[in-house]
């Protein structure tokens, strides 16, 4: 615990003498106050998938003990298009888990990540992080596991071309400076989420890099390190929150949309997934393949993938990048180290425990027990997803899986164990249901599955209305082919979309 606490970089763990989960309300302030705090944020997350902000300055004790014991009044309707404006007063009340310093003030400020509450005090049904929080509850409920998570968060950052070392074409994929114009931005940005509390994994640059109208467009990727839930949704938020903040500092553009142009790599949000039982991970065996909890989950992602799209997929743009042939996927499958499925089941250490001593000769096997690192990746999300839904559906989806009599069966005719892009494998890619094409078939298959989701009061019935309304209001049930023929559409997308999420 020392050292966890000694090496942490978030500068409130370190002061406080606490994991960030152990925070109380008395030590917030006591940070505040010994640390001459002079500005609160609350920020929460509203429709369009983006922090919102109230600003509060600290002005007497007695008022900052006020807003962290009862939280503040904001209007819900303008928050969320299906809240009525007649009864549109909601709470927004801190959680003392998220408390961070906010790196771009010039006032020292902390920010603090809040839920919604009703006029009753009873936690807002339809608000994403409520929704998360429930679907965790009844899968821990279901099958007595708890659900883990993180994501990859790629983004494209522009700047002017200077021409310097260029790198080929969509092959960015970890190249390093000066080949790579962005590993100062990555390396600093990953810097201020640690220090906000977020758990990084490591970054790089990825495949895609481009120049267009005198502009370089280069892919980058932070992935983040498996934690609960919750606490993963709250880390990519922040994150993508610093990054645009950081950039608009360095008078740079970034995008996390889907796709930019037609031929180069779209940016995506994977999703890992693990399942624990007494804090231990059950994804592998004694013999380390995976085990049958691990295939019944993805039993479940099998059964709502369709669906899932209507939360990870929310833009016309989306279905622009999830098309044949190319690393996105569109055939509902899975399969182990295979960058053709939809979920992929990626390396996880099962018998490669002596690697180090192998090219240190010098090192004997190292007395660490090898890490228990396996997850299963779902690939087709994006950068438009609503994080906090989208994690709620894939605990949902999970939950269904062991709730499904047939899920061994269901995992084991989805398999794949080849590339289906390949015109060899043609047969077998033809076995295989496609995810949808547009935000209009996300909506069908979602008003066709809602009740899975509704279940157990997990999803609200009014919130899958709105996000079915949103979806269907986009009217792009052949957009794919009405883009071909018309390549000013794309453009116009693109720009309409640019800053989604």
């Amino acid at each position: 615990m020392e050292q966890f606490i000694k090496y942490n970089s978030n500068p409130l763990v370190s002061s406080i003498g606490k994991k960030t989960k152990d925070f109380t309300k008395a030590d917030i302030i006591d940070y505040i106050i010994n640390n001459n705090i002079r500005i609160i944020n609350f920020r929460y997350i509203a429709h369009d998938g983006r922090l919102k902000t109230l600003n509060f300055p600290v002005t007497s004790y007695q008022y900052l003990n006020t807003i962290l014991s009862y939280g503040e009044r904001v209007d819900g309707s303008s928050l969320f298009p299906y809240i009525e404006a007649g009864s549109s007063d909601l709470y927004v009340v801190p959680r003392f888990s998220t408390a961070y310093l906010d790196p771009f003030a010039e006032i020292p400020t902390m920010g603090l990540l809040c839920s919604y509450f009703t006029k009753d005090g009873t936690p807002l049904e339809s608000s994403p992080e409520y929704t998360l929080k429930r679907a965790h509850e009844e899968f821990n409920k279901a099958t007595g596991l708890t659900f883990q998570a993180m994501g990859e968060l790629e983004f494209y950052l522009v700047d002017n071309d200077d021409n310097l070392f260029p790198t080929p074409d969509q092959r960015g994929y970890h190249e390093s400076s000066p080949f790579t114009k962005f590993e100062g931005f990555r390396c600093e940005a990953m810097t201020l989420i640690a220090q906000a509390g977020g758990d990084i994994k490591y970054g790089h640059s990825e495949v895609g890099n481009f120049t267009l109208d005198g502009k370089v467009y280069e892919q980058n990727e932070i992935e983040f390190l498996v934690t609960d839930v919750e606490r993963a949704a709250d880390q990519l938020v922040l994150a993508k929150w610093i990054l645009r903040t950081l950039a608009y500092s360095y008078n740079i553009d970034i995008t996390f949309a889907p796709k930019i142009t037609t031929g180069k790599a779209g940016s995506g949000l994977h999703f890992h997934t693990r399942i624990l039982k007494d804090g231990k991970s059950v994804m592998t065996g004694n013999d380390g393949k995976l085990s049958e909890t691990a295939r019944k989950a993805i039993a479940g992602y099998m059964k709502c993938a369709s669906s899932l799209t209507a939360f990870g997929n929310t833009n016309p743009t989306s279905y622009f990048r999830l098309v044949p042939h190319q690393e996105a996927p569109t055939s509902i499958c899975w399969g182990d180290r295979n960058r053709s499925v939809l979920v992929r089941v990626p390396l996880g250490w099962s018998g490669a425990a002596n690697m180090v001593s192998l090219v240190n000769p010098n090192e004997k096997q190292d007395s660490v027990s090898v890490p228990d690192k396996q997850t299963v990746e779902m690939r087709s999300p994006d950068g438009s997803a609503d994080i906090y839904l989208m994690l709620a559906g894939l605990v949902t989806a999970a939950r269904i899986g062991f709730e499904t009599a047939d899920a061994i069966e269901i995992a084991e005719k989805t398999y794949v164990d080849v590339n289906i892009h390949d015109h060899k494998n043609r047969a077998k890619l033809e076995s295989l249901a496609q995810l949808p094409a547009s935000c209009t078939e996300s909506a069908a298959e979602l008003e066709k599955n809602r009740a899975l989701y509704e279940a157990k009061g997990v999803f609200s019935p009014r919130l899958i209305d709105g996000i079915i309304a949103s979806l269907r209001s986009f009217e792009d049930s052949n957009i794919r082919e009405e883009a071909k023929g018309n390549p000013k559409l794309m453009e116009e997308l693109v720009k309409r979309f640019y800053h989604c999420g």
